[in-house]
């Protein structure tokens, strides 16, 4: 029985997705996967100081992330012309996704009440999800602290790989 969950599940094969990504592409999720892993990192907001600096180490780790066979995307609920200002303003290596209608930060569970100034609105939590070739969620980070994360996840890659 090979049913798509609602949810993304640790363990189980992600459902497929288009994907609008910088550069006014149009992709699908799974043509990221089949001869590499993925990093799926999902941030806030676009050219915020948290975001700006995840976006910046997972940059700076980029070519370590692609020697281990290893792609990195982005993804917010920005506008794409946001995501692609973003993207431009600080040179990631990397796309980044214009997921407006909340459809891929719902299937990974990302949308959550916050907290803002005393006022409650919901948001996406900061998280990032790694999957393998195969398109099956091999570990998943939630409530991410910025620092040392990137690196945190390369070495989650390498030692996954290993085994």
């Amino acid at each position: 029985m090979n049913v798509s969950p609602e949810k993304a599940r640790l363990g189980e094969k992600v459902k497929d997705f288009e994907l609008l990504l910088t550069g006014n592409k149009q992709a699908h999720l799974y043509d990221y996967l089949g001869d590499q892993w993925l990093v799926l990192y999902f941030y806030p907001r676009a050219s915020t100081p948290g975001c700006t600096q995840e976006g910046l180490d997972f940059s700076a780790l980029y070519a370590d992330f692609r020697q281990a066979g290893t792609d990195i995307l982005g993804c917010s609920r920005d506008t794409l012309k946001r995501q692609e200002n973003f993207k431009a303003k600080y040179g990631f290596p990397f796309d980044l996704i214009a997921d407006t209608e909340e459809v891929l930060c719902r299937y990974f569970d990302v949308i959550k009440e916050k907290t803002l100034y005393g006022k409650k609105h919901m948001g996406i939590e900061r998280s990032t999800f790694l999957i393998d070739a195969d398109g099956i969620l091999r570990h998943e980070w939630r409530k991410v602290k910025v620092k040392g994360h990137a690196q945190d996840v390369l070495d989650t890659v390498q030692r996954l790989q290993q085994d």
